[in-house]
C-alpha cells in the first residue's frame, strides 16, 4: 500500500530589509494527522540564511543537510550553494529521486529549489511551497502588492488564509525573519 505523507505549506517573503520564511506544524499520513508542530522552518550558516522544506521528511532533511554544507563550502554564498546542490540533485542516482523542495532565503535572494534539480528566483519576492502552497502564495502577493503590511504580517495572514483552505494545513506557524 503506498502511503503518502502530506501536510506541508511552507511561505517565504522577502521585502525591505526583512526576509520571512513561515510554515505550518501539521504532518499528515493518508487521512490522519501525526503531528501539529513539526518545524519546517530553519536557520542556517550563522543564522545568515532561512530553509524551509516541503515533500518526504527524510528526503527534505537530505536535501537541507547537504544544501548546509554547500553554504559552508562556498562561505555562505546562497547562489553558489543553491546551483551546486541543484547540480548534484540533478546528477546523483540517489538524490535525483528525493521528493522534496526547499526554499531558501536571505537578505539579497530567495530561491525555490525543486525535486527536478530547478532553482527558481520568483519575480516578487514571494514564494511558496507545499500542500497549501498555492493558497498561501496567492494571498501573500495580494497583501504585498494592495496592503502596507510588514513581511512577517504578511506570511502571518497568508498562511492563515491557507490554513482555512488546505486541509493538510494547520494553524500553528512557526516563524523565522532575518532582518530589522
Amino acid at each position: 500500500m503506498n502511503q503518502t505523507i502530506h501536510g506541508t505549506t511552507v511561505l517565504g517573503v522577502r521585502h525591505g530589509p526583512r526576509v520571512v520564511l513561515g510554515a505550518d506544524g501539521q504532518v499528515t499520513l493518508q487521512n490522519t494527522v501525526l503531528k501539529h508542530t513539526a518545524r519546517k522552518i530553519r536557520r542556517l550558516y550563522n543564522d545568515q540564511v532561512l530553509a524551509g522544506f516541503a515533500g518526504s521528511t527524510s528526503d527534505a532533511f537530505s536535501l537541507l543537510q547537504r544544501f548546509e554544507a554547500k553554504l559552508e563550502e562556498y562561505n555562505g554564498n546562497i547562489s553558489r550553494s543553491a546551483v551546486e546542490l541543484s547540480k548534484d540533485w540533478r546528477t546523483d542516482k540517489v538524490l535525483r529521486h528525493l521528493e522534496a523542495m526547499l526554499i531558501v532565503a536571505n537578505m539579497e535572494k530567495m530561491y525555490l529549489l525543486s525535486g527536478t534539480g530547478d532553482i527558481i528566483e520568483p519575480d516578487e519576492d514571494v514564494l511558496a511551497i507545499g500542500s497549501g502552497g498555492p493558497y498561501a502564495q496567492a494571498a501573500a502577493l495580494a497583501l504585498v502588492r494592495e496592503t502596507t503590511l510588514d513581511p512577517r504580517a504578511v506570511v502571518e495572514k497568508a498562511l492563515a488564509i491557507a490554513a482555512g483552505i488546505c486541509i493538510y494545513t494547520n494553524d500553528r506557524f512557526a516563524i523565522e525573519e532575518l532582518g530589522a
